[in-house]
């Protein structure tokens, strides 16, 4: 089966995280990873498993444009808004794992078959793709006027990358708790938890609804549920929804793949792994357009 040629911007914890998922693609080929450290833990992995690698930054996809035709870039929001201009002036497609916003918010369980042309597609925040599905599944049977998710993290899974991103963490979380999920209007926090031994992800999640009927939101949910279980094992509720006048509470839990981290640190693998599914609907795309120029 052919495959797309795809590279990794980052090689902190979500970039390694990420290179080792995308070895399990049928559809993407992973040709290199550039980081900023020669030293650092990603670059050193990537190397031993024969991958290229460039300590560079954005200079090496400057200086090496045909590495890839898609760009996972799992840097900070500030650097993303400088790669950014520099994919697009390439013609390359950007996966954006972090909450710069710079294209349309996705979450590939709730619109990521929407915006499969995009040249730049934003994947929210690791909190994003926990809950707004979630949010998606109540409001499409019950209309949410108001939502607010807390996240909470183990503090070994937070690296420099997402501490530096709190502030545009729970301003992108917000926006797609109202622009992706459908809330009227949202709120999102997140929680660093230094607790030993490290804590799953779990996150909850409130929601204000127009039209309660606990019936029909527990079998979305659990529609929604099964979805996102079709790319990240690991996602699962608490308990059983919680019902109080127009408020339901949904509790989850993530458990990560322990592809690079711990089964804790299921914040990266959420993050990675919608990563992966976004980008296999753009190299299908990609192969259809190739295979129909060829015929």
């Amino acid at each position: 089966m052919s495959k797309i040629n795809v590279a990794i911007i980052g090689s902190g914890n979500i970039g390694t995280d990420l290179m080792y998922k995308l070895e399990r693609s049928e559809l993407l080929n992973l040709t290199a990873v550039i980081g900023i450290d020669p030293q650092s833990d990603g670059l050193k992995k990537a190397k031993e498993r024969g991958y290229q690698t460039f300590s560079n930054g954005i200079e090496a996809v400057k200086n090496n444009p045909d590495l890839a035709e898609i760009f996972f870039d799992a840097t900070s929001a500030k650097a993303h808004l400088v790669n950014a201009e520099v994919l697009k002036e390439l013609d390359k497609i950007a996966i954006d794992l972090t909450p710069a916003a710079v294209g349309p918010l996705v979450s590939p369980a709730v619109n990521g078959d929407t915006y499969n042309a995009e040249s730049n597609i934003n994947l929210i925040t690791c909190g994003g793709q926990a809950t707004i599905p979630m949010i998606h599944a109540v409001n499409r049977v019950a209309d949410v006027t108001y939502a607010e998710i807390v996240a909470t993290i183990s503090s070994k899974s937070a690296g420099p990358g997402t501490r530096a991103n709190i502030d545009e963490f729970t301003i992108t979380t917000r926006r797609g708790i109202e622009e992706v999920g459908g809330a009227d209007k949202g709120k999102a926090l997140i929680l660093i938890n230094p607790a030993e031994p490290p804590v799953l992800m779990r996150d909850t999640i409130y929601c204000e609804v127009k039209n309660m009927d606990a019936e029909a939101i527990t079998k979305s949910v659990n529609d929604m549920l099964q979805v996102v279980q079709s790319y990240v094992p690991g996602y699962r509720l608490k308990q059983e929804l919680i019902f109080d006048e127009d408020k339901v509470t949904i509790l989850l839990e993530v458990e990560g793949a322990g592809d690079y981290f711990p089964v804790y640190a299921g914040n990266l693998d959420i993050m990675t792994a919608a990563a992966v599914k976004v980008a296999e609907e753009q190299a299908r795309r990609i192969l259809h357009v190739e295979e129909e120029v060829t015929n």
